[in-house]
């Protein structure tokens, strides 16, 4: 394909490309974030306001100085805890690596940067993220499908929104918008685009919610998004009440979800790790 001549028309046809292969909006927005802190890295050190190609770009020079500043700190856009010169955090020094090389791949440009392992598995690249995702949204072991689906879900929106566990299981029904164009959810900052795959898994659990109110409440439904798939144990004498009279605890979702994913990967990976919060 023939690719815009400048590194801007690049950067925005490449992003463009993304969406229109309907990759979640937070990867989209990392991927963006990164490319213009080494489009702008890269013009400041020419010493002025210059126009590169894509090709001059990606020259292997640019982006080692471009990840080098970055690692030290010194393309930091805000102050953090450690201060406004403290170094990058490897997380995300790892994403600027594979960010760079995505964007090469579809530039067609020949070089590629080495990516250092992901030892830990406390923070996952927005591509590693979306595989879990897409994993947990197909496949099921050792849960029932009604569980299956809600931690699908939520991982879906951990990963398209960067919000946490504990701040989604505040959400409504009203707050989920798949018939708007394109379908969204309300947060407290206000309306979040979801990406297709979120908003197809999104479906599917509303869909398998609406059961379980049909049957436990006879349709009297509270409007907590995220409800138990089955009564709970009785506690301290008190007659148990009904799955979707009151919202799923926190601690349930995280539990089904270390669960699950234990049993399609063979290793845990938290919620939190879908997260992606880059910081320039």
């Amino acid at each position: 394909m023939t690719q815009p001549r400048t590194a801007l028309a690049a950067i925005d046809a490449f992003l463009e490309h993304l969406r229109s292969r309907q990759f979640a909006y937070e990867t989209r927005r990392v991927r963006g974030t990164f490319l213009t802190e080494y489009l702008e890295h890269a013009q400041n050190a020419e010493g002025a306001r210059v126009t590169l190609s894509a090709d001059e770009l990606m020259e292997l020079p640019r982006a080692h100085a471009w990840l080098e500043d970055a690692a030290a700190g010194r393309t930091r856009r805000r102050n953090t805890l450690s201060g406004p010169n403290a170094r990058s955090a490897a997380a995300s020094d790892r994403v600027r690596i594979i960010t760079y090389n995505v964007f090469a791949e579809y530039l067609g440009a020949p070089w590629r940067l080495e990516v250092p392992p992901n030892t830990t598995g406390e923070h996952l690249d927005p591509d590693e993220a979306d595989q879990v995702v897409r994993r947990l949204a197909v496949e099921r072991r050792g849960v029932t499908a009604p569980v299956a689906v809600r931690t699908a879900a939520l991982a879906a929106l951990v990963a398209d929104t960067s919000h946490t566990v504990a701040q989604l299981a505040q959400l409504h029904t009203d707050d989920v918008q798949l018939q708007h164009n394109p379908p969204r959810i309300l947060l407290d900052e206000g309306p979040h685009p979801l990406s297709a795959d979120t908003a197809r898994v999104l479906s599917r659990w509303m869909r398998q919610r609406a059961g379980i109110i049909a049957s436990s409440l006879q349709g009297t439904d509270p409007g907590h998004l995220w409800i138990p798939t089955q009564p709970g144990r009785p506690r301290d004498g008190e007659n148990t009440p009904p799955p979707g009279l009151r919202p799923a605890a926190v601690r349930t979702l995280h539990s089904a979800h270390r669960r699950l994913v234990l049993n399609l990967l063979g290793r845990p990976v938290r919620p939190s790790a879908l997260r992606t919060d880059p910081v320039p």
